[in-house]
């Protein structure tokens, strides 16, 4: 028989002038009051079920106690509010705002699903059915903001980068991965941003092996995206950026035959281009002793590698690093681009502002875990992860609507601390659902504010 651990009541005698009892009593009661902001969201997006439309049930129907769109939905909406792992079900079957947000009564309703169930659905995706997952994924988000900007963007900026996965187990393509030091998933990330917009936003996120080459899959996935871009803003140019070790030969060509597709990829060292920037970091190095100070100078020049079909233009940023105490040290970087703009405006204005999506990685693996791959089966973990971005679409969406607020520029975190996480008792009557959240609560207009933008009407 399964015991609770949880204490139903507490004592504190001596803290106040009278003592002071907590209980764990409140049946109807939940500290997810402001998740209806997600509800409010996927609503908008029609994301859970247009991901759920991806999946195929074979279960016996008969036996079905949870439909598939009701288990992906209460996945992606525990992930949103801080619950990542399956095993959080059990404590959270009976949350009545959980409840409430897949669409059950939210006190008469039957419990959610269980844990087993959850890892029952999550290993059950296919891969066929998760490859169609992630092209609703991008679709419903290139559809969000193609409606949100009417189609009208001067241009567009495609960004992927790889992160590491730590794994702690017996996980199916699991490896070692020595630029990280640890056995890891490496999964490919893309963010999409429009024109002098701060926000990049998550279009796919593609689970690979520890051991994968950094621009494996990168070919695969811009084939996808591209075309659904160009559909959606017909006028735009699309710009894609990238880091040191996505520039592989085959890339080069695809983004050379792309219409209206501008790239600039970061590209590593090798002794023909430091010979060919040798007399720029000269004149780098001169300068650095004048200042005492860290120096750099940029320009450009033609160079093909010797797997490369042709020459391609060069940006080189020739930098001289002062630090105390420390002798001067060169510091050349490499870009690898078909712009024709000068060399600093492309390196500082363009290539650098790609380094903003690490904070949405960051947020990403802080604000959602997205590394909580902890399935023996690597498609159940790709399953983990695209449920993750869903939760992630579904957070960004509240922050746009949050415009104008105290929670516009939150992290992931900051905002679910703020607008979801919120006291609550539920009264269910024939005609409504009340929700009584705390008179006191200190960001209830920024609340209130973003459930009107999400479609919420003043009552």
């Amino acid at each position: 028989m399964a015991h609770s651990t949880t204490t139903p009541c507490v004592l504190f005698p001596e803290l106040f002038d009278r003592p002071v009892v907590a209980q764990f009593d409140q049946h109807h009661g939940s500290s997810d009051g402001g998740a209806l902001l997600l509800k409010a969201a996927d609503r908008r997006l029609g994301l859970t079920a247009d991901l759920a439309a991806c999946l195929v049930d074979r279960r016996q129907p008969w036996k079905i106690a949870h439909e598939m769109e009701e288990l992906l939905a209460q996945r992606v909406f525990a992930i949103a509010l801080g619950y990542p792992d399956a095993n959080d079900a059990a404590r959270l079957a009976d949350d009545p705002i959980h409840k409430l947000l897949v669409g059950r009564d939210p006190i008469a309703g039957g419990a959610l699903a269980s844990q087993p169930t959850l890892s029952r659905f999550e290993n059950g995706c296919d891969r066929k059915a998760l490859y169609r997952m992630g092209q609703a994924l991008a679709e419903g988000v290139i559809e969000r903001h193609r409606g949100r900007l009417k189609g009208k963007a001067h241009r567009i900026f495609l960004d992927l980068d790889v992160t590491d996965d730590p794994t702690h187990g017996v996980q199916q393509l699991a490896f070692f991965n020595g630029f990280y030091d640890t056995w890891c998933y490496l999964p490919l990330l893309a963010f999409v941003s429009f024109d002098e917009e701060p926000d990049q936003f998550l279009l796919a996120s593609l689970l690979r092996p520890g051991n994968a080459p950094t621009a494996r899959g990168t070919l695969g996935l811009l084939r996808r995206l591209l075309p659904r871009l160009r559909r959606a803003f017909p006028r735009a140019q699309v710009l894609v950026r990238l880091d040191g070790g996505f520039a592989a030969p085959a890339l080069l060509d695809f983004l050379d035959e792309e219409p209206r597709t501008e790239y600039v990829l970061g590209l590593p060292a090798n002794a023909v281009l430091e010979r060919r920037a040798a007399s720029l970091m000269e004149r780098t190095r001169h300068d650095s002793e004048q200042t005492d100070a860290t120096a750099h100078l940029f320009g450009s020049f033609s160079y093909a590698a010797k797997t490369w079909s042709t020459e391609r233009r060069i940006i080189v940023k020739a930098e001289v690093v002062r630090a105390p105490e420390k002798d001067p040290k060169d510091n050349p970087r490499f870009v690898v681009t078909n712009l024709p703009h000068l060399p600093q405006w492309i390196y500082e204005r363009i290539y650098c502002r790609r380094g903003e999506i690490e904070n949405r990685i960051k947020e990403l693996h802080d604000g959602l875990q997205i590394d909580r791959t902890s399935c023996s089966r690597f498609w159940a973990n790709q399953a983990r992860v695209l449920l993750t971005a869903a939760a992630y679409v579904l957070m960004q969406e509240i922050r746009l609507k949050a415009a104008h607020t105290g929670c516009a520029r939150a992290q992931v975190s900051t905002l679910r601390e703020r607008l979801l996480k919120l006291g609550v008792r539920v009264v269910v009557s024939v005609r409504r659902v009340v929700l009584h959240l705390p008179a006191a609560f200190p960001y209830q207009a920024a609340w209130q504010r973003t459930a009107l933008a999400l479609g919420a009407r003043a009552g």
